[in-house]
């Protein structure tokens, strides 16, 4: 629960003054003694933690999984091996899995899904790293448009979904290769674009670095560019821009 959600139950009955006395007595972090789990994190920036699983083992991934889960009522991680979300499934049954992304969730049913990002990506190879982006936004309650295989060697299939692209209040534009993507659609919209350079490509992509480069030093106005195949945090920002898009 977050703040508002505590007054309000209080408001109503529906929680004793003690219980909602008990809430705000807890530390900004639960204290697991391997983690630190950072409960308020939602008061503080609007969106609660997610669970990096890659690394974690068994054991630390069920406790922290089931702790934010109880905190939010909802839970996501992120990487998630098929073998870890066999693991959690037979502790929460309602878990979905995407093996594209690797994302585990839990997720509200009512949530609202407000104003348009649009996800981009320069080829079918690059969608993994695209949906772990669109799916972060989506949890972090975006709608999410998806433009996908649309890179620059047949650019063509880009303006056939221009008018998709330039709607949104933010564009991803997940690349590998050489990561040309982000400068192509930097020049055609007015909102922010973020670049997400992939590892996808031969021998010189140097596993993205070529296409990170090429990013970097886009010439385009209005591109920034986020970590290789780090479609989360593309998600994310995506995800804060979109807000502040619908609050005006």
């Amino acid at each position: 629960m977050d703040t508002r959600e505590v007054l309000t139950q209080l408001k109503n009955g529906e929680i004793t003054v003690e219980e909602a006395e008990l809430y705000f007595r807890r530390q900004p972090f639960e204290e697991l003694g391997y983690a630190k789990l950072d409960t308020h994190r939602k008061l503080r920036s609007g969106f609660p933690e997610v669970i990096f699983c890659m690394g974690k083992v068994d054991k630390h991934l069920l406790e922290i999984f089931g702790r934010l889960y109880e905190a939010e009522g909802e839970v996501m991680g992120t990487r998630a091996a098929k073998e870890q979300y066999e693991l959690l499934k037979e502790q929460y049954p309602e878990i979905s899995y995407d093996e594209v992304s690797g994302i585990v969730k839990i997720e509200k049913t009512d949530k609202k899904h407000i104003g348009c990002i649009t996800v981009c990506t320069a080829g079918t190879a690059d969608i993994a790293v695209a949906e772990e982006a669109a799916q972060t936004a989506e949890y972090f309650g975006a709608h999410v448009e998806r433009v996908y295989d649309v890179g620059v060697s047949g650019l063509h299939r880009l303006l056939s979904r221009l008018e998709t692209i330039q709607k949104a209040n933010c564009v991803i534009a997940v690349a590998g290769m050489e990561g040309a993507l982000g400068s192509i659609i930097g020049g055609v919209v007015d909102k922010p674009v973020i670049a997400v350079p992939t590892s996808v490509g031969y021998g010189a992509n140097m596993k993205g670095i070529s296409a990170l480069l090429t990013m970097i030093n886009s010439c385009a106005n209005g591109v920034a560019v986020v970590n290789i195949d780090n479609g989360y945090g593309a998600g994310y920002i995506a995800a804060q821009i979109n807000r502040l898009g619908e609050a005006r």
